[in-house]
């Protein structure tokens, strides 16, 4: 019997490949090492960078005061899979904004990678008011809409965007962005689109 996995699997490698590049949201893909290996045109956008810049360069090199784990810490985060924060990027001119990230571990043709997204930034260095979401320990898959509208949301679109698109209340989608947090265990919204894409809820 022929084994398919390996055209499902590049399949699945195309559909990533080509929200990765596609979402309006900026996204970095890092190796175990933390070092840099693909970022998307809205990640170059946001920091004023050409991507000769960064593909291969340490991620560390980009956060404000180095980087944001120990290699021990960091070593935990792998572990976990799933994890989201705050930190200070530093752009191509040298200044510094504090961004909203979520990030995810996923195996995508064959290697470890780390997909980190970011949405939310403060031009003015302050700190954001941390919104915590807790896990729904019952778990429970995305309903239809609620997976339409991650969709769209991994794909950078704003809320009444959305809204007009499904012909729905910009309430509506928050509501459902909310709710597809808790059933996935998502701790931001930069947190959800990186468990969105990696693990195909965007792929549609």
């Amino acid at each position: 019997m022929r084994d398919n996995r390996p055209m499902r699997e590049a399949g699945w490698a195309g559909l990533f490949k080509a929200a990765f590049t596609q979402s309006r949201n900026p996204m970095l893909l890092a190796d175990e090492r933390r070092h840099i290996v693909d970022v998307n045109g809205a990640f170059l956008n946001l920091l004023g960078y050409k991507r000769a810049d960064l593909v291969g360069r340490p991620v560390g090199t980009l956060v404000d005061g180095g980087p944001k784990y120990t290699p021990a810490q960091w070593a935990q985060q792998l572990a976990r899979e799933q994890f989201s924060g705050e930190v200070g990027l530093i752009g191509a001119d040298g200044t510094v904004a504090m961004h909203q990230w979520g990030a995810t571990v996923e195996t995508v043709t064959g290697r470890r990678l780390v997909l980190a997204v970011v949405l939310g930034t403060s031009r003015w260095g302050g700190r954001f008011r941390r919104t915590v979401v807790e896990p729904d320990d019952g778990g429970g898959d995305l309903s239809e809409r609620e997976l339409e509208v991650v969709h769209h949301v991994a794909r950078g679109r704003s809320g009444p965007e959305i809204a007009d698109e499904l012909g729905i209340a910009h309430d509506t989608v928050r509501t459902h962005v909310r709710n597809a947090m808790e059933k996935v265990g998502a701790r931001s919204r930069a947190h959800l689109v990186a468990k969105a894409i990696g693990e195909g809820h965007a792929l549609r």
